[in-house]
């Protein structure tokens, strides 16, 4: 090996050492590699020169190569923003434990991967034992299908507009397959399931594929079966384009439905958790009744999450949901007035 090429190869040893938050002591690198001294420190001036350099191309790279007395040795102090710090890549890990997305092949190979950029190295030992009761005892969803896949083509085909034929089974006892004509619009994910918001269409007198409701269908994407390409494109204008972002303040346990303004009573301490769960909320009044609250929501999901609140909450308008509150929990309370 050629004197360059040793040094080059000294210089991308110790630069990945560095990277993985090891010290580089120059007395014990020059017999490593049978150079002197002086030879070591200039492979750490080359190393600085090129942080130097990249700090120039990118600003959020604020990596450096500092002495550490405590050390006895240089190491690498700073990372790049771009990087997840250690504490971010536990906070992630324990959401995606938490949220049971993935089966259990693919929750292994995401926290691995998560994991594997821990710096220094210890490090990852520190996170791996912080979640390895959660990661042992994981239990993944009864479908158990593996939909990173899917999320994949079904994003493509929703940046390239393509218009879908897919096949779907829906949600009841006879488990029923049906087919369907969409446009995808959106990719979701909702209490453990990844959705896909798609505007189902069918033909007009004139052959042309219109919207057959004003708004999109929900397809939890483990029960899509087979999806394929019908060869058409569908047109969108930017003034009515699918905006996920504000879809998603509006909608509860992705059940579809069409949008409508609903005003509440709470009457609990504190309506902090209210507001967060539905993101459109604001609070137009409070009185010793309580706080009055309004919010757009799409759909009857909400039905469920007010049913979970209790008496803490009375739904006050529109009248047509009042009345659905009211007869379903008389209801309720019918399965409980008889022994």
């Amino acid at each position: 090996m050629s004197d360059k090429m040793h040094k080059n190869t000294r210089t991308l040893d110790i630069y990945v050492r560095l990277c993985e938050g090891k010290a580089i002591n120059k007395t014990e690198e020059a017999g490593k590699f049978g150079v002197d001294a002086r030879s070591i420190q200039r492979d750490i001036d080359d190393i600085r020169a090129f942080l130097s350099e990249q700090k120039v191309k990118d600003s959020s790279d604020a990596r450096e190569v500092v002495y550490d007395h405590t050390k006895k040795g240089f190491v690498m102090k700073g990372a790049r923003v771009s990087l997840m710090t250690n504490s971010e890549i536990l906070a992630v890990s324990k959401i995606l434990l938490e949220s049971r997305a993935f089966s259990r092949k693919e929750i292994d190979v995401i926290l691995d991967k998560l994991l594997a950029g821990c710096v220094p190295l210890k490090n990852m030992k520190l996170v791996s034992d912080l979640i390895a009761n959660e990661r042992y005892h994981y239990v993944e969803l009864h479908h158990q299908s593996y939909v990173q896949d899917k999320l994949w083509a079904l994003g493509s085909d929703i940046k390239e507009r393509n218009l879908l034929e897919i096949e779907y089974i829906k949600a009841t006892h006879s488990n029923e397959l049906v087919r369907r004509i969409v446009e995808p619009a959106a990719l979701i994910f909702s209490e453990y399931y990844f959705y896909l918001n798609a505007y189902i269409v069918e033909k007009n007198e004139e052959g042309a594929y219109v919207h057959k409701y004003d708004y999109p269908a929900i397809f939890r994407i483990d029960r899509i079966v087979s999806y394929r390409e019908t060869g058409e494109k569908y047109r969108i204008s930017y003034a009515s384009r699918f905006e996920e972002g504000e879809f998603r303040k509006r909608i509860q346990f992705m059940y579809a439905g069409q949008l409508m303004r609903i005003q509440l009573r709470f009457t609990g301490e504190n309506p902090e958790a209210l507001l967060d769960r539905l993101p459109t909320a604001k609070i137009l009044s409070q009185t010793k009744e309580g706080y009055i609250i309004e919010a757009e929501v799409y759909g009857k999901g909400i039905m469920m999450w007010l049913l979970s609140q209790g008496s803490r909450v009375e739904v006050l308008k529109p009248k047509s949901l009042r009345e659905e509150m009211k007869q379903t929990l008389t209801e309720m309370l019918g399965k409980y007035s008889h022994e």
